[in-house]
């Protein structure tokens, strides 16, 4: 339901207001969207394969929201509040952090970009895989939780955007790659974007291909810290998974040119949005699909029973 209405105003936005949709770049995720969606359903109400039936109903749903979501994105830069960089960059200073000597150690130091930058690049093949991970593993509550979680965090971020837009550090310290041995955030290919979209002269929306284009608060941070804690169940992977999201958090200020108190607002705001999931579902937050209710049992009840009674009856003979 929620994908469905932010496609409408998406939608109504590219008939009726500024937006020119590119319809071909939507064809793709579209029908992928629905391909997932009907196996989902026919996995789970005909086959009766649960585990099979929410990894394709959740990957489809998280395929189809990304589709809506990153031109809802671009709606919220089209008021062109007044940048809040200064403010930013001021608490940035107060906390301590001088970006501009972040960015120059990280950039004579090409093995650790070498790190970084696969780090924070993870983000997409993260999502997949953490579906993949939790149904796969039986935690279906768990992976529910998580599809609405990264649903909640990106909302949450693009309506904080509207009235918090930046552009980031980079261009508010006017850097230039020469003076820091080539170096260049990977977020520079969506500063055209921004731009173009504040002051009128970007007005294409793409479905495939969209940049990201919030800063305030980070969203690479808060979907790593969700990344973290939704596969946290899954002992074999935990610290793999903890360990790279630690490293996303850190390349996240260079890469995606971020302040520091962006990666705080968005770990933050992961935060809030799982605790309040969890409530939802009657869990606390770190329990959330712990239960026995995530895994069925490995053999039916009505094979359990007689089992039990033959059991009950050696016992007694004994």
């Amino acid at each position: 339901m929620t994908i469905g209405i932010i496609a409408l105003v998406v939608l109504a936005f590219g008939l009726f207001g500024p937006f020119e949709l590119e319809w071909r770049t939507f064809i793709v995720p579209a029908c992928a969207t629905a391909l997932l969606a009907g196996g989902g359903w026919y996995y789970r109400a005909i086959r009766r394969e649960e585990r099979l039936g929410a990894i394709l109903s959740s990957t489809g749903q998280i395929i189809g929201f990304a589709m809506v979501a990153a031109p809802l994105s671009y709606l919220a830069a089209v008021p062109a509040f007044p940048l809040q960089d200064a403010m930013l960059n001021g608490l940035d200073r107060r906390l301590g952090i001088d970006w501009v000597s972040m960015i120059s150690f990280i950039s004579q130091h090409s093995g650790l970009q070498h790190v970084l930058l696969p780090a924070y690049g993870s983000f997409s093949v993260q999502t997949i895989t953490t579906v993949l991970i939790l149904g796969m593993t039986g935690r279906l509550v768990r992976l529910n939780a998580f599809v609405h979680a990264f649903i909640a965090i990106t909302l949450i971020a693009i309506v904080v955007s509207i009235p918090c837009p930046a552009t980031g550090p980079w261009l508010l310290l006017d850097l230039d790659p020469a003076t820091e041995n080539g170096f260049l955030p990977a977020s520079a290919t969506s500063w055209p974007v921004f731009l173009g979209l504040r002051d009128g002269t970007l007005s294409a929306v793409q479905g495939l291909h969209s940049e990201g284009i919030i800063t305030f608060p980070s969203l690479h941070a808060a979907l790593g810290i969700l990344f973290s804690v939704a596969v946290w169940p899954v002992k074999r992977l935990r610290w793999s998974v903890f360990g790279l999201n630690g490293l996303m958090l850190l390349a996240t200020p260079a890469y995606g040119s971020h302040y520091v108190v962006d990666v705080i607002a968005g770990i933050l705001l992961a935060a809030v949005c799982w605790t309040a999931i969890a409530r939802q579902l009657g869990a606390t937050p770190m329990t959330l699909g712990l239960a026995a209710i995530d895994s069925p049992p490995l053999a039916p009840d009505r094979l359990l029973k007689p089992a039990q009674h033959t059991l009950s009856r050696e016992v007694e003979s004994v």
